[in-house]
């Protein structure tokens, strides 16, 4: 990703504000400048990794920042990673695998606060 460095512990951070438009939520959201992220939460299990893992990093930083913020409810959070997803280019097939991950794996990081060290 451009406009963001790998930290040591494996996680990154923006190094500029990741803006993005959204007609799923009607909204404009932007993630700050230093913004920590581990990308897509891909289990490295192959097969998932494979399928999904390394995709969709900007709308993955979009939905961890939604997630850790909640200026929308999961679920819309949710539909905005789909959606940016499509933006980005990955493919149908695709977006929906990392959607059903979400909707059914995410619960439980809903409400985490941000990493910020």
């Amino acid at each position: 990703m451009e406009n963001a460095t790998p930290r040591d512990d494996g996680l990154w951070r923006l190094t500029a504000p990741l803006i993005y438009q959204s007609d799923v939520a009607k909204m404009t959201f932007t993630v700050p400048t230093g913004f920590v992220t581990d990308l897509a939460s891909v289990p490295r299990i192959p097969i998932a990794y494979l399928l999904a893992g390394g995709t969709s990093n900007e709308a993955s930083v979009v939905h961890d920042f939604l997630y850790s913020t909640h200026p929308v409810d999961r679920a819309t959070a949710d539909a905005v990673l789909k959606e940016a997803s499509a933006v980005t280019g990955v493919p149908a097939w695709r977006r929906w695998l990392m959607w059903v991950g979400v909707r059914v794996g995410g619960g439980s990081h809903w409400g985490e606060q941000p990493i910020t060290a």
